[in-house]
């Protein structure tokens, strides 16, 4: 199977998702070990202690992205990398511009170049909707990351190696997402809900979906693709009434740097994006009908198509949010 016998490296490994692949893969796989790469000692041991059963497959290596020397001896006898690693927060991105674009742009040139030197056969970096089309600062340099991995194909020549991009929102129930909120302000007796505007509205993937695209794109991938999965969409109002339905909600305005809906594919894309079972995949633009661009055997798309929360043809009803979160948050 594609992850037996494999040593994989996560960046940013002991956050939400480098957790949840984590216990994905060595539930479902037989790797030959999993190298969390990050900076935090404190979380390395939080991790450490909540996968104690797994610590002969575990290492934790103390490191960060920014400072290539150190991503180059992690990556040592590594075979496939998963970048997870980045600043996050729209807040703190704005206020701290220059530490943002060392993290996530030096730092994603850094996990390029050092995949490209040290014999890494696979690399898949995380995305968001936040680069497509971007209003903040965070979304610019995940856009600019987007295509520094895209273009890292180019620079393979005749390694076994490509890089390849996983897009999706807000997890449910991830922090920065509106649902721990709304569960805080429930658990403490809150008369009212805020919704940021009534008209908004999000994707719905779980943590778990979030690895299965990235599994799907180490197994599939021949280089420069975008993986998108193809998921629900909720209004927000709709979760306020799953959650609370006794509650009343209050409109408070749009924050800046947020939208009013996720979007993962544009129009400018619909040329090159294809449809699946239960994904899309925009491919490389400009590699098209090249010799490592890699030919589409889905659906081709309608010129002017484009994925949004608010466009979407599949739409999560309250009872259906309520069901999910029990069994996707078990809340």
């Amino acid at each position: 199977m594609l992850l037996d016998d494999k040593t994989i490296l996560i960046t940013g490994g002991t956050g939400s998702f480098g957790k949840c692949f984590t216990k994905y893969v060595l539930t479902h796989y037989n790797p030959r070990k999993i190298i969390i790469y990050s900076r935090d000692e404190f979380k390395q041991w939080l991790m450490a202690s909540e996968f104690e059963e797994y610590r002969e497959k575990l290492r934790f290596f103390i490191g960060d992205v920014r400072d290539y020397e150190r991503m180059k001896r992690a990556f040592e006898g590594v075979d496939y990398v998963i970048h997870a690693a980045a600043m996050k927060q729209v807040p703190a991105c704005e206020y701290n511009p220059n530490e943002a674009i060392k993290t996530n742009v030096m730092g994603a040139q850094n996990v390029i170049d050092a995949s490209l030197n040290m014999g890494i056969k696979k690399v898949v970096a995380l995305s968001t909707d936040k680069a497509v089309n971007p209003v903040n600062l965070y979304g610019g340099t995940k856009l600019v990351s987007d295509k520094l991995f895209i273009a890292a194909n180019a620079y393979c020549g005749n390694k076994d190696l490509n890089f390849s991009i996983v897009r999706y929102g807000n997890v449910a129930g991830s922090r920065g997402s509106i649902i721990p909120l709304f569960q805080k302000l429930i658990d403490e007796g809150a008369s009212e809900l805020p919704i940021t505007d009534y008209r908004m509205t999000r994707f719905w993937i779980s943590l778990t979906q979030g690895v299965e695209l990235v599994i799907k794109a180490l197994e599939e991938a021949k280089g420069g693709e975008t993986f998108i999965s193809r998921i629900p969409s909720f209004k927000i109002t709709d979760l306020a009434e799953a959650m609370a339905p006794n509650l009343k909600t209050k409109e408070i305005g749009i924050r800046p740097g947020e939208k009013l809906h996720e979007v993962m594919i544009t129009v400018e894309d619909s040329p090159t994006t294809y449809e699946y079972d239960k994904h899309f995949i925009i491919y490389p633009q400009m590699f098209w009908q090249t010799s490592k661009c890699p030919t589409p055997d889905g659906k081709k798309v309608e010129d002017g198509f484009y994925y949004s929360s608010g466009n979407n043809t599949e739409w999560l009803s309250v009872e259906r949010i309520r069901e999910l979160l029990k069994t996707d948050l078990s809340l």
